[in-house]
């Protein structure tokens, strides 16, 4: 189930809630991972910096589960999830982050995402999160303790609505073989 969605529309990390999102081939329009290509930066180092790239990191996603797990090992009654940077904060898919890439999520409207791959811990929501709670500590910590819980990054396959408390459909990974016609010799 959809809980919260979330845009970075002001240049900020952190995103503003929202009652929907309308998802384009594009993304999110305005937010701050929108748009058809980005600039190829650390994280896609077999290209030279700042080439422009297909954009595979045009939403993220988290899940309140994953979020307890990461606050319980920083030691936090609480973690809010927008400090993380998410678009689409979910809950009730077992192990999120672990679904692996080329999975959807599908939403009432039609709506769907394909998952491109695990979002890895990075510096900004470490800083957001020492800075909420005062403890300048976090920072460092919240590398070891996301690493495999920090979310999904996503680019939308079927533009549409998504709201929250939409429900999510997973559809995994097809991995039997495809059904090839038999060619006469």
């Amino acid at each position: 189930m959809v809980t919260t969605l979330l845009i970075a529309d002001s240049g900020d990390f952190v995103g503003r809630k929202v009652a929907c999102l309308s998802l384009t081939f594009g993304g999110l329009h305005a937010d701050r991972h929108a748009g058809n290509t980005r600039r190829a930066d650390a994280r896609t180092p077999w290209h030279p910096r700042g080439t422009p790239i297909a954009n595979t990191r045009q939403l993220s996603l988290v899940s309140l589960e994953e979020c307890e797990e990461i606050a319980a090992a920083l030691g936090l009654a609480t973690l809010d999830p927008a400090l993380l940077g998410p678009n689409l904060v979910l809950q009730g898919i077992a192990s999120l982050s672990l679904l692996p890439p080329a999975t959807r999520l599908q939403f009432p409207s039609g709506a769907t995402i394909f998952i491109t791959e695990q979002n890895v811990p990075c510096r900004h929501p470490g800083a957001r999160i020492a800075a909420a709670h005062g403890d300048s500590r976090l920072a460092g910590a919240f590398g070891r303790a996301s690493t495999g819980r920090r979310g999904l990054l996503a680019l939308v396959e079927r533009e549409g609505v998504v709201q929250a408390g939409d429900s999510v459909r997973t559809v995994p990974l097809r991995t039997a073989r495809p059904h090839l016609p038999r060619v006469k010799s």
